[in-house]
């Protein structure tokens, strides 16, 4: 399977060059022969692009159903969260606060650069009246809305008609996440609270619709290597190059923001909480993240954590066993950083301004949303689908970024795993000291 992946994600790959390559030469034959741009344009409009809505309405299909199922049964499989006891706290609370630290230091990175404002205004303009319909709206109406307050924040996650929400009839025709993810939360933790039989009938469930929907978008992805040409292509010959350079300064900063949070950030929970050496550290894991760039999956990389935390490292057998599966399932920093800098990235393509309170509010949805999506091959791409409609951006947007996705994977694969090994190390301390400070209060 995870051969099949690469394989196709190489495609992938090779069908954005294809499109890229196809996409300069038309413009550059344009100005010998002027007439053949509004040809290719017109093949664009009427041909290729709605080729590629074949693959995107794929993957949209499956937002609702993909999103709750998962992130339900994400929670539901913690087990009775009144028993999950000191070790699962620690590490629930290290999870959480990697993955929002990754998030944070990634949207810092597109305020700075601003790789969406490569674009010129002319060019903006053109998308905005290809693809903007949603986007138009959200500007329109964006100085017309009402106060982030305590209230908002309510009315946001808690609708009035939660399903009028969830299927579109209240914003978007995707519709709003944000209820949806409260409700599917609400659902898992009241879900670990029923009797075994039960629990794991509603765990066999929501494991179902999980699975069908995976289907569904792989099923879609098989497209995609002829999709993503031709949406580059419609694009390139629509707005110009100006696309390729705001691509390119987007997937730069992703990778050095990536970069920066695996041997930066964990390099100091290493030092400080770890109480390790962060050098020695890295030279440990050196396998474990080779295998996790050259495989872009976590869970194959997971034979070789295990080994590394036991056999090189000397960590607890109990603890590794613990974090590092479940790391590899829900503690996913490099994705969430990559969801909201997609985001984000998009906003700014389309003229969009999010509010520093509409950021805070990406940075929660792309954590929930990372851990949701855990596992499933190409499941992140119909929830940030989903998550920019939630924002007033249109979903086609991520036909922008998503023929780069093969060289951002590999490297948010590497920091999933490499957050899950220094997690690994700095629980394991903790446990040293709570077992000092148990043998100390034993001692007469």
């Amino acid at each position: 399977m995870a051969e099949t992946n690469r394989s196709l994600a190489n495609r992938i790959l090779l069908g954005l060059v294809v499109g890229v390559i196809a996409g300069v030469l038309t413009l550059l034959l344009a100005k010998v022969v002027p007439e053949l741009l509004p040809k290719a344009r017109w093949l664009a409009t009427n041909v290729l692009d709605p080729f590629g809505q074949i693959f995107l309405r794929g993957l949209f299909f499956v937002v609702i159903p993909l999103v709750f199922a998962s992130l339900a049964g994400g929670v539901l499989q913690l087990g009775r969260l009144d028993k999950l006891g000191p070790l699962a706290g620690r590490t629930f609370a290290l999870f959480f606060l990697n993955m929002a630290i990754g998030v944070g230091l990634g949207l810092i990175m597109m305020n700075v650069l601003q790789p969406g404002g490569q674009l010129a205004p002319e060019a903006k303009d053109i998308l905005m009246k290809e693809y903007g319909g949603t986007a138009q709206k959200h500007i329109a109406t964006n100085a017309a809305a009402p106060e982030m307050n305590f209230a908002t924040v309510v009315e946001m996650f808690m609708p009035k008609n939660l399903f009028g929400a969830v299927v579109g009839q209240t914003k978007t025709s995707i519709g709003d996440v944000l209820p949806l993810i409260l409700f599917a939360i609400l659902v898992g933790a009241v879900g670990t609270q029923l009797a075994e039989e039960r629990r794991r009938k509603l765990q066999d469930s929501l494991e179902l619709v999980s699975a069908l929907m995976t289907g569904i978008v792989n099923f879609a992805l098989q497209l995609a290597p002829y999709a993503v040409p031709a949406m580059i292509y419609g694009v390139i010959v629509k707005v110009g190059v100006d696309i390729l350079l705001a691509l390119g300064v987007f997937v730069l900063g992703c990778v050095a923001v990536m970069l920066l949070h695996l041997f930066g950030t964990m390099s100091l929970w290493i030092k400080y909480w770890a109480k390790r050496s962060p050098a020695q550290a890295w030279r440990d894991m050196r396998p474990v993240l080779i295998t996790a760039f050259s495989t872009s999956s976590s869970n194959a990389t997971l034979p070789t954590a295990l080994a590394c935390a036991k056999d090189t490292m000397k960590l607890r057998p109990s603890v590794a066993g613990f974090v590092l599966p479940l790391g590899a399932t829900i503690n996913m920093s490099g994705t969430a950083l990559y969801e909201g800098c997609v985001v984000l990235f998009v906003a700014q393509v389309f003229g969009v301004d999010l509010s520093m309170g509409q950021q805070l509010t990406l940075l929660l949805l792309s954590v929930m949303s990372a851990v949701a999506v855990a596992g499933i091959p190409g499941g992140s791409l119909p929830l940030i689908a989903g998550l920019l409609t939630t924002f007033g951006i249109p979903a086609e947007g991520i036909g922008i970024v998503i023929g780069a996705d093969r060289i951002l994977d590999m490297t948010r694969t590497m920091v999933n795993v490499g957050a899950d090994m220094v997690t690994t190390l700095i629980v394991d301390r903790q446990e040293d000291q709570a077992e000092a400070k148990a043998a100390s209060a034993a001692a007469p």
